[in-house]
């Protein structure tokens, strides 16, 4: 019988996941960088997950910083700096292989807004007699 692919990560995908993300949240709160944008805003970003490939070749850090500002450029810096991450992980975890680091910007925060605002409004049109 041949197995199905799942979309779903695995439970050792989430472990190495969630480490990974300590470990990226201990580097951005130490400045190992060399970023001077990243100094600066190091205390405003949240890395909110961090995915991994099946393989644990590459790893994906979801961020936003406080109130959204100066993501563009904070996401920017922060790809840029991605060795200093990967040395980090590399460092803290025994792995095959260090995964590749990428950062991109976690759109859930947007996503659970939209769907308060949508409950919200469903609540105030049932209330209101017809």
């Amino acid at each position: 019988m041949a197995r199905q692919k799942t979309s779903a990560p695995s439970q050792r995908m989430l472990r190495v996941g969630e480490e990974l993300r300590h470990i990226m949240s201990e580097t951005l709160r130490r400045g190992a960088f060399d970023d001077a944008l990243l100094f600066e805003v190091a205390n405003t970003v949240t890395i909110s997950q961090v995915t991994v490939s099946p393989d644990l070749r590459y790893a994906t850090g979801y961020v936003m910083t406080l109130g959204g500002l100066r993501l563009e450029e904070t996401l920017e810096a922060l790809n840029n700096s991605a060795y200093a991450f990967q040395h980090d992980i590399g460092k803290g975890v025994k792995m095959r292989t260090t995964p590749r680091v990428r950062f991109l910007v976690d759109t859930s925060y947007d996503e659970a807004d939209k769907i308060n605002r949508i409950l919200r409004n469903i609540g105030d049109t049932q209330s209101q007699p017809e």
